[in-house]
């Protein structure tokens, strides 16, 4: 009888802050796997506790002080945890783990690039191009089943913004960008797991501004959290769901949980 094998991704920013729809969360979906991003915690202060007594006995961890920062809890056991330095500074940004079956799980928090889409103008941008081409390098490497998920912060399609024409300009949607995710997709062959069930033309957001004072009224969201699978795992890939609900729960995240389910 085939495994079934439900993995999850969230930017929770500030998951102290937010454990409560964090719980909420893993008790109504109930994934094996649960992927953290912008978790803004030190490891020795992430509330390990909470989770272990939702059964979530295994934990992985690469945080910082106030910003960034990844976690990976899990129902199963984790193995051979990377911490790799795609932005070469230092920031807490990524985090991969192998499960019992071999299968790698890339957890990854992209800069979002500050506001002006020049790297002359400014260099946040261009450490955002540069993190993304160490990542490209690194996945012409990947061998074996791999899900290369978390926070982009980029909206690749024209279908990924609530406005195309208005949003060209605006970091995270520039041509440069989508550009530049292209080719980090193709060095690996990727899956977009999201598009592969919801095809674009179809709307897909998993960001909304906190700006908005109706986000749901307004709808002006992006899809900035993207989960990709190598060929071979994409072939297992039986659903995908995106949790819209949560962006309406008390404390939200700006962004929305993303799932996806295997069967193995």
């Amino acid at each position: 009888m085939a495994d079934t094998l439900k993995i999850a991704s969230w930017n929770i920013n500030s998951v102290r802050f937010r454990i409560d729809i964090v719980e909420r969360f893993l008790r109504e979906s109930s994934p094996d796997v649960l992927c953290l991003q912008e978790t803004k915690v030190m490891d020795g202060d992430f509330p390990t506790a909470t989770f272990r007594a939702l059964g979530y006995t295994h934990v992985a961890l690469n945080g910082q002080r106030m910003h960034h920062g990844v976690a990976i809890v899990s129902r199963l056991p984790l193995h051979a945890h990377d911490r790799l330095d795609w932005q070469a500074n230092g920031e807490a940004r990524h985090l991969g783990v192998r499960l019992d079956n071999g299968l790698r799980i890339e957890n990854v928090y992209v800069p979002a690039g500050g506001d002006v889409p020049d790297r002359g103008l400014n260099p946040k941008f261009g450490q955002k191009l540069d993190f993304l081409e160490r990542m490209t390098h690194w996945s012409e490497g990947v061998k074996g089943p791999t899900l290369l998920l978390g926070d982009f912060n980029i909206a690749p399609l024209e279908s990924d913004v609530w406005s195309h024409k208005q949003l060209i300009d605006v970091v995270s949607h520039t041509p440069i960008e989508v550009e530049t995710l292209n080719r980090l997709q193709a060095a690996g062959n990727w899956a977009d797991l999201g598009r592969q069930f919801i095809p674009a033309p179809e709307r897909l957001y998993t960001w909304w501004s906190y700006r908005a004072k109706d986000w749901a009224a307004s709808d002006r969201g992006r899809r900035l959290d993207h989960m990709w699978a190598s060929s071979d795992l994409a072939a297992t890939a039986t659903r995908h769901q995106v949790v819209e609900e949560a962006r309406s729960w008390i404390k939200p995240s700006d962004h929305i949980p993303i799932i996806t389910e295997f069967t193995l």
